[in-house]
């Protein structure tokens, strides 16, 4: 044997399931791998378990745990075996400052490439919006009331002209909630933070 140092580098690579390296094995002599391979593959494998534990003072970061499995904890027949699966962040939903409901309607193919009242160029395809009141940049969550679609747009542009629509939407938007064939429909729209 040249070194201790390689016998335990050898039973700790092979008893984490690590391929063996030449390089390695050519440091032991051939009778002592032989011997320490049997002694490892000899010991019974113990199943191991994750858990994932959120840490407290590190705020959103998860740390990884690694716990054997207990005697009692054996695997029974047919049973499925605990997988590690690390579940993201939960992703916070905006505030919602205000809540109204009207009739919306959609501009698109003679506005196109003009200028909108923020001064942006409008474009098929935009997910935006225009309004009478709110401030340009002013996230609304959408929802069209007659299918359930939902889209979150930006306000960038003033209107409708028409007394009783209280939004005119986007051709991208309009697209989304599904009204481009209808021209109309009523809405809910969810002023968000």
């Amino acid at each position: 044997m040249r070194s201790p140092f390689a016998l335990l580098l050898f039973t700790g690579l092979v008893s984490s399931g690590v391929a063996l390296l030449p390089v390695l094995s050519r440091e032991l002599a051939p009778g002592l791998v032989r011997e320490s391979l049997e002694a490892v593959l000899s010991q019974p494998i113990q199943p191991v378990r994750s858990s994932f534990v959120d840490s407290e003072d590190s705020g959103s970061s998860i740390n990884q745990t690694v716990v054997p499995a207990s005697a009692d904890e054996t695997l029974s027949k047919g049973s499925v075996p605990p997988t590690s699966v690390i579940a993201p962040p939960p992703v916070p939903q905006p505030a919602v400052v205000s809540v109204s409901t009207g009739e919306a309607s959609w501009y698109g193919p003679g506005f196109y490439g003009n200028r909108t009242a923020n001064g942006e160029v409008y474009r098929p395809g935009t997910m935006t919006a225009a309004h009478r009141t709110l401030p340009f940049g002013t996230k609304v969550r959408v929802t069209n009331l007659w299918n359930g679609r939902i889209a979150v747009i930006r306000i960038n542009d003033r209107g409708p002209f028409v007394g009783h629509r209280v939004i005119d939407l986007g051709h991208g938007a309009a697209s989304r909630l599904g009204l481009t064939a209808s021209g109309i429909a009523q809405v809910k729209l969810e002023v968000l933070r």
